[in-house]
């Protein structure tokens, strides 16, 4: 389906995954047109590209970029919308460090650099693009860190976006989300005594990005916005 001229657009990469899917689901509901990058394809989306897996970031990088250039041609997007990521553990004697330490950047750096640079050549003057950090990778993290300095990485990506010359369009604005825990169906299986109130909800979140995306309460460009629930009830705090 082409990305109709009219019609409100974002892009969600990763939108096959827990929170990536929820705001799929979310911005259609508002009857936005929404295209997923991921390795799988989802069904709820307008349209979708499919990431080869490589193990060359460059060879990923640009089949997703030329294909993305090939579905919206000369149209311009109001969002890009970042939250793939994963999470994996290991301290510097573990023996998965350099598999996770691995995969950790592939899922998040990867991901983020690439929207990065769609952000530069299809999103719209005063657009928003959003990128997946970690409140736990503000200090150290010794027993996931793979994790860390992914998501450290993922800081500092959004706070040099947010410089005059860093390629995005005027008035657009990179945001950093920084969750504890998400509230996931992969998380509750394998947390199944955790206290879930202190867990952030998915619907939360992509209500938070189609706010800003749409002008509302949109933080300044750069901020790194920590997601902190308690008892059930989620605030937006900025570092």
């Amino acid at each position: 389906m082409a990305a109709a001229a009219e019609a409100h657009r974002v892009i969600v990469y990763g939108g096959k995954g827990a929170l990536g899917a929820k705001c799929v689901e979310y911005f259609r509901s508002k009857n936005w047109w929404v295209a997923c990058v991921d390795v799988a394809a989802n069904d709820q989306a307008d349209a979708n590209v499919l990431v080869n897996m490589t193990e060359a970031f460059m060879e990923q990088a640009n089949q997703v970029t030329s294909d993305v250039s090939q579905l919206l041609g000369e149209q311009k997007v109001d969002a890009i919308l970042c939250v793939a990521g994963g999470w994996a553990g290991g301290s510097a004697k573990a023996k998965v460090l350099y598999k996770n330490a691995d995969l950790m950047w592939k899922q998040s750096v990867w991901t983020s650099t690439i929207s990065s640079h769609l952000a530069t050549k299809h999103l719209k003057d005063g657009g928003l693009l959003t990128l997946a950090g970690a409140k736990a990778a503000l200090t150290g993290t010794p027993g996931m860190l793979g994790y860390g300095m992914a998501k450290a990485a993922v800081h500092q990506l959004c706070q040099s976006l947010a410089g005059s010359n860093s390629g995005l369009p005027s008035g657009a604005a990179a945001v950093a989300i920084l969750p504890v825990t998400l509230d996931t169906p992969m998380n509750r299986k394998f947390m199944p005594d955790a206290d879930v109130s202190t867990w952030t909800p998915l619907e939360y979140i992509a209500e938070l990005f189609f706010k800003w995306t749409t002008g509302e309460d949109r933080p300044a460009s750069g901020s790194l916005i920590q997601l902190l629930t308690e008892a059930g009830k989620t605030e937006a705090i900025p570092v």
